[in-house]
This record gives structure tokens, sequence and C-alpha cells, in this order.
């Protein structure tokens, strides 16, 4: 066993051959699922996960966004001390008890959505409610600050002056500068996402990477955990730069700052 492994090489051996297997993509063979390799399983385990957090993403910028513009457009100060107040509540609440709250009051005792796994399109709400929620806040915030700001700068007050429509002062002027806040957390968004995987798909028991993680550490199959910590990571990078990236497209600013 410990020859089909490799582990009767020293550590040294161990860590290189390692490496050099993983530039060539091979993350090694599971110990627990003999025969099956590394790959293999993060490629079964991740659909379920990137079907959820598409799900999730979709949702929080829809709400996310929409909900942020309404608010800074909103006259009542009530409504946004209110809403201010929901906010705080969404980013302060964890994921995992926001789940379970969810799971227990829908799912349990009123038996409108089903919980356990995600064979239906109705599987999806209350995961993707309960690990979009903290995203959701901090994006509404965002847009509504970096709207809020975008308003009160001077070529809007031109923009107006010229009489240019409601619509084209908006998508045009507005969205496109007040967006950029956002999209630079696209990035952090996509890696909270994944992160919080681990525990929202424990308690809804999706088998997603984040289940199979967890149940790597349980049953010490370490080659599970290592190909699945660096996927996630080189995910997360490949998130990071493309969020870097296209606000580099969209303000001529960061263009001329690389």
């Amino acid at each position: 066993m410990e020859a089909t492994y490799g582990l009767d090489k020293p550590p040294v051996e161990q860590f290189f051959i390692y490496c050099k297997n993983l530039l060539h993509g091979d993350m090694g063979t599971s110990y627990k699922k003999i025969g099956k390799s590394v790959n293999a399983i993060i490629a079964q385990t991740m659909i379920p996960t990137l079907k959820l957090g598409a799900v999730t993403f979709v949702l929080v910028l829809v709400v996310g966004i929409g909900s942020g513009i309404l608010m800074a457009r909103s006259k009542s100060n009530v409504t946004k001390g209110i809403w201010l107040s929901a906010l705080t509540l969404g980013v302060s609440v964890p994921n995992f008890i926001v789940a379970l709250l969810l799971l227990i009051i829908f799912g349990v005792e009123l038996r409108i959505f089903p919980v356990l796994g995600l064979t239906s399109p109705m599987h999806y709400v209350l995961p993707a409610i309960a690990q979009g929620l903290y995203p959701i806040s901090a994006v509404a915030r965002q847009t509504q600050n970096s709207y809020e700001e975008v308003m009160r700068q001077d070529y809007i007050t031109m923009a107006k002056a010229k009489g240019i429509s409601k619509t084209t002062l908006l998508f045009r002027h507005i969205l496109k500068n007040a967006m950029l806040p956002v999209i630079t957390y696209m990035g952090p968004m996509v890696a909270f996402l994944l992160t919080g995987s681990v525990v929202i798909e424990q308690i809804y028991t999706i088998p997603g990477i984040g289940k199979e993680f967890v149940s790597a550490i349980t049953n010490h199959d370490y080659t599970v955990v290592m190909g699945i910590t660096i996927f996630i990571g080189a995910i997360i990078i490949v998130c990071n730069l493309l969020s870097d990236l296209i606000c580099a497209i969209v303000d001529p600013r960061v263009r001329k700052s690389l």
C-alpha cells in the first residue's frame, strides 16, 4: 500500500514527486476511494457546487444591485434606516445559522421547500438564500453608496443640464461608474461562495465539493484534501484576476494606472 501511494519514499522526495505530478494536472489518487483519482472526484463533486454557486451568484447580483439602486433613489430616511438595519443584520448573522433557520421553518415546519439534495429547481431556493444573504447585503450596500456618490459628481449635473434622457443617464453615466466597486467585489464574492458552500452543502446534504472536502478531512483522505484546496485556490486567483481585468476594461482610469 505504501509503495502504491509512494509513501515508502522520504518526505522531501514525496513532495517533489507530488509537485511534478501537479504540473501535469495529476493530483494523485484517493486513499479511501481505492482506484479513484482526485481529479475525477473533483470533477464529479464540482457540478452541484457550480450549479448552486451560479444560482446564488445571479440572485446576489439581481437582488443586491436592484435593492441598492432602489434605496439610493429613495427619499425616505425612515426607509433607509430600516434598510441599513436589515443590511447590518444580513452581514452579521453567520450563514450556517441562516441555513438552519430556513431549513427548520420553511423545510420542516411549513414544508414549503424541499431540503435535501438538488434534484429539482425548488431545492435551490433555501441553500441559495442562505449562501447569498451575506453577499447580497454587501453588494446592496456597495451599490447604494457608489450610486449616491456618483449622483453627487459634477458630470452628472452637466448631463442633466444638457437634457439627456433618464434612461441614457442611468445606464451610460450612473450605473457604468457605480458598478465598479461591485465588479471589484466579484472576485472575493466567488471565494466566499466556494468556501461558504462547505457549510451549506453539509446542512442541505448537497453532494458538492464542500461536502466532499469535509468528508475527506473526516476520513483522513489527505490527497483529496490537498487537491480540493489547490483547486479552490486556483479558482479564487482566476476570479480575482478576471474582476481586475473587467474593471480595467470598463474604467479607463484603471487602464492608465496599469
